[in-house]
């Protein structure tokens, strides 16, 4: 396979579009000296040295064949080398796919069969997930970020070009990635992002976050946590990475590092304020505290506001959709202990419906499917147009989430349509539930989920977390639920657990739940 490349001068973009790569890249190369990112151990990249690395990867991978409309998947950890291959990648036109760690080895295969990969990149420090993937899944070309089993090693091979400039050759409309569901309800489905409005997207990702941001990477690069970098290098900051949430390790580097903004979904905000470290930690760095992916407690919302200050940034989004609400840190700080957190209002440019099961409009105040017009929604499904129509209609994206707006124009997240639970008598939203118990002293963190009876019914199930110190009776949690949601509400199954698992990017994997608990 060669690798001449000749792109930076038969690539010259003749239809005006600069791509998010392209501006990030002019950013690094005003200040070529100035540290850009620190490593899981420590090491230091400059604004230069990651600048050369994209056009040095960029070239290397345009010579097996990568171009506009291919499609490069990667599996990798929370390395350097993750977002340089996918800026070089989205340079020359390609998009991204990203594997989590941790989904099960024939769900990642199935994603990478389905997406056509062309060419695999593949961290060498996750050998087991790289076997089990390749035993199931074999792209035409695989490659290593470094010396390993599987694959050339890609930096070496990279290392031999000149980093020349490279001209992007991707189009506002082409796909920059193509983003899975969580897949905790099935097999996950392809979202597809274009270029052009992510590149708008981008200007809420580090705002109120420091001058000049400093963001700790402490979940995967493949998430929310990538997008959050990319703002970052925009806005001039630095980006530190680390391996995995680990709350004592992030509270350390807080402290060590300066860090001014994190990404959290709720749980793991939930797993600092129980962190024995928390008290003595100096967190007078941190300026904004983003988080989102799930529902969160107003309880503990409250509780986040005290022990870290006037920082926490609150929103919802989808990747079919992109961003929709915004909750300021003033709004935490008067937010009610009791009942549901809001998730903000909505931001500028976008448009939000409430309508019920027959397409109606419902006043305000009322429960009904959230439904969004915007400029940065997906372009489609891959490959599945009949649940791109069922989804994308006449402009508006179908959330297929619950919720109301406010007379203040507040939006509040009930449930999403298939969490809910049918019992007789009704409907039990589960986030309702999960808000109620954590308003109990003894409960840390708990998930409510649907179990199906042999009569095809449904029971609600609720596994919990004691808190510190505090011993659960079951019978009178129980009777708690009762008293102020009702019997439709109470938990037919009250499950003590240590932890409850999360998915690979940080939500409560109810699926793992089911099956762990035999329910």
């Amino acid at each position: 396979m060669t690798t001449e490349f000749l792109a930076a001068e038969v690539n010259s973009p003749t239809h005006g579009f600069r791509s998010y790569v392209e501006s990030l890249l002019a950013v690094l190369a005003e200040t070529p000296d100035r540290p850009v990112i620190t490593t899981a151990d420590g090491r230091e990249v400059t604004a230069g040295e990651f600048r050369d690395s994209v056009y040095r990867m960029a070239r290397e991978l345009s010579g097996w064949g990568i171009g506009r409309g291919s499609t490069v998947s990667l599996l990798s950890g929370n390395r350097p080398e993750a977002l340089t291959a996918r800026y070089a990648a989205n340079l020359l036109g390609a998009r991204a796919v990203f594997l989590y760690q941790g989904m099960a080895p024939e769900t990642l295969a199935h994603i990478a069969e389905s997406v056509d990969t062309e060419l695999l990149l593949i961290d060498p420090d996750l050998p087991d997930a790289t076997e089990s993937l390749l035993a199931r899944a074999r792209p035409p070309y695989v490659l290593s970020f470094g010396p390993g089993p599987h694959g050339q090693d890609l930096l070496a091979r990279a290392a031999r070009h000149e980093p020349r400039p490279v001209r992007s050759a991707a189009r506002p409309e082409d796909d920059w990635c193509i983003r899975h569901t969580g897949g905790t309800t099935g097999v996950p489905k392809g979202v597809r992002m274009a270029h052009g409005p992510y590149q708008d997207m981008l200007a809420f990702g580090s705002l109120g976050a420091g001058e000049p941001p400093r963001f700790l990477a402490c979940t995967t690069l493949a998430h929310v946590a990538g997008n959050i970098a990319d703002a970052t290098f925009l806005a001039g900051g630095s980006v530190v990475l680390q391996h995995a949430f680990d709350p004592g390790e992030v509270l350390a580097a807080v402290e060590r590092e300066r860090i001014t903004h994190l990404w959290l979904l709720p749980p793991l905000i939930y797993r600092l304020l129980d962190h024995p470290g928390l008290a003595g930690t100096d967190l007078s760095s941190v300026q904004r505290i983003t988080y989102g992916g799930c529902a969160a407690s107003p309880t503990r919302l409250r509780q986040a506001h005290e022990a870290f200050g006037a920082v926490l940034f609150g929103g919802y989004g989808q990747s079919e959709a992109g961003h929709i609400t915004v909750i300021g840190p003033d709004e935490h700080r008067n937010m009610s202990p009791e009942g549901q957190a809001t998730v903000g209002r909505v931001i500028p440019g976008v448009e939000v419906v409430i309508h019920d099961e027959r397409g109606a409009p419902v006043p305000v105040g009322s429960v009904g499917e959230i439904r969004v017009r915007s400029g940065q929604a997906m372009t489609g499904y891959w490959k599945q147009p009949g649940l791109t129509a069922e989804v994308l209609r006449d402009g508006w994206v179908h959330t297929g989430d619950l919720g109301y707006l406010d007379h203040q124009g507040y939006l509040y997240l009930v449930d999403r349509l298939k969490d809910m639970i049918i019992v007789v008598g009704g409907h039990v939203y589960t986030s309702e539930l999960e808000d109620l118990l954590l308003t109990h002293p003894a409960v840390a963190h708990c998930a409510a989920f649907g179990v199906r009876r042999a009569d095809a019914g449904e029971e609600v199930h609720v596994a919990v977390v004691p808190a510190p110190e505090h011993s659960l009776d079951l019978d009178r949690l129980r009777g708690f639920v009762t008293r102020h949601k009702g019997a439709m509400y109470a938990p037919t199954g009250l499950h003590l657990v240590t932890e409850i698992p999360l998915t690979p990017v940080g939500k409560p994997d109810k699926k793992r739940i089911r099956a762990v608990l035999g329910a």
